[in-house]
């Protein structure tokens, strides 16, 4: 290999890692030029077009944190979101479950205080007040805050840190339970943000951290999860290292089928009253196991990506040499990761399902694929659905049966190609 070739292979550090401050120079994936994930275009802007920003995967090679660069703040993608956790029948299930685990597990009632941070639209504390326990939600994004509102769920509008728990505190909101699902890969600013857990914690409280899980993404190629608004990609071993800096440590971990395989890691205090359990050596042994602390586990990531995308395309190419029709469900940030990096318009997949009316009658970003309900897609009789949020594969095959009917089929891209 040449000098010059070398040189465009390892290209000099771009940033600095958010947790350690060490250089990025090492590539996990690199998926090109791509808008926001959430940012649904209107209608009437249809002729408008649209920032676009690098989608480039780093790990960093002194803490081994993957992550990218923010390329905009948490203010611009968060403040009126389009994503409400209360459209996915799945995702109720796996809250209600996990409000039914932590009551019994912590003795929770009506003494007690949950605080969720990043609440959505209240899916999860709506079953906690069900239950007669207190609670509290933060959340950034006004709009999804008045939804939770008018579930019942008290709701601050805030985006979550040190200064912020500090003012919650003051309030009296200290919490025996604090949760955050899917949400610690979203704040370019890691260590504030669990900084403000340390502070609004009771001393004999507990937390839980839900995030999809970095060895499961290597393992079965889930680049589409990769996006702007995913600003880092987790481990138990990096969390666990980001946790202790703020003064708090990781005793339980759970693994999760949610998200492709997510962790539920948790955590108190320091010197807080919980056990540690065999979980955790566990998991980080596993971890180790799966490459994530060396430079050589992320070596392939990078190829597997671009098959998938020829794979893909090759299909979808196919499908309309055929004559055949093809729709996709799920108008998930995940699918417009996919689409965008693949280069899949309206031209390959005529519409995009979902159940989400803030969605529907949109256009997604990039792509430009218009978004319908699910009963439209019906109407459309397409001879393939393309599942983008291949996570939810049952609950959409179920739902979207009736395809079935005139012979049509569903298709998901990631691990690999599967047609059924």
């Amino acid at each position: 290999m040449s000098a010059a070739t070398d040189t465009l292979t390892a290209p000099a550090p771009r940033a600095c890692c958010r947790s350690c401050g060490a250089p990025l120079a090492r590539t996990v994936a690199d998926l090109g030029l791509s808008p926001l994930a959430n940012s649904y275009v209107p209608p009437e802007r249809a002729g408008q077009g649209e920032m676009a920003y690098p989608l480039h995967a780093f790990v960093c090679e002194r803490c081994w944190l993957v992550q990218l660069e923010a390329f905009e703040s948490p203010e611009h993608i968060f403040s009126d979101y389009a994503y409400f956790s209360g459209f996915s029948a799945g995702w109720l299930r796996h809250a209600e479950s996990y409000v039914a685990a932590m009551a019994e597990r912590f003795r929770l009632g009506p003494h007690s205080r949950v605080v969720e941070v990043a609440s959505n639209d209240g899916y999860l504390l709506q079953y906690f007040v069900a239950r007669g326990v207190p609670v509290l939600g933060v959340e950034p994004a006004a709009n999804v805050a008045a939804v939770a509102r008018a579930k019942g769920v008290p709701s601050e509008v805030a985006f979550f840190g040190r200064a912020t728990a500090e003012r919650l505190k003051a309030e009296g909101h200290g919490a025996d339970l604090m949760a955050a699902n899917n949400v610690l890969a979203h704040v370019p600013d890691i260590l504030d943000f669990v900084a403000g857990f340390q502070v609004l914690l009771k001393p004999e409280g507990a937390g839980t951290f839900e995030f999809p899980h970095l060895l499961r993404m290597i393992e079965h190629k889930q680049f589409d999860t990769i996006y702007h608004e995913h600003f880092s990609y987790l481990s138990l071993g990096v969390v666990s290292g980001i946790l202790e800096r703020s003064g708090l440590r990781v005793f339980d971990v759970e693994e999760l089928p949610t998200h492709g395989g997510s962790l539920r890691v948790y955590f108190c205090h320091a010197d807080g009253p919980h056990a540690s359990t065999p979980a955790v050596a566990r998991v980080l042994t596993d971890e180790r196991a799966g490459g994530l602390f060396s430079a050589d586990g992320y070596a392939r990531f990078a190829d597997a990506v671009v098959e998938i995308k020829c794979a893909s395309l090759e299909f979808l190419i196919g499908e309309r040499r055929a004559g055949r029709r093809v729709c996709a469900y799920g108008a998930a940030a995940k699918g417009n990761t996919f689409l965008n990096y693949c280069g899949i318009g309206p031209e390959l997949v005529a519409a995009v399902a979902d159940r989400s009316p803030h969605k529907q009658g949109t256009l997604l970003p990039g792509s430009r694929i218009p978004v319908v309900s699910p009963e439209a897609l019906l109407a459309l009789r397409p001879d393939t659905v393309l599942i983008l949020p291949w996570n939810l594969k049952a609950e959409i095959m179920q739902e979207m049966a009736g395809i079935r009917a005139w012979g049509g089929r569903f298709v998901t891209c990631i691990p690999s190609l599967t047609v059924e």
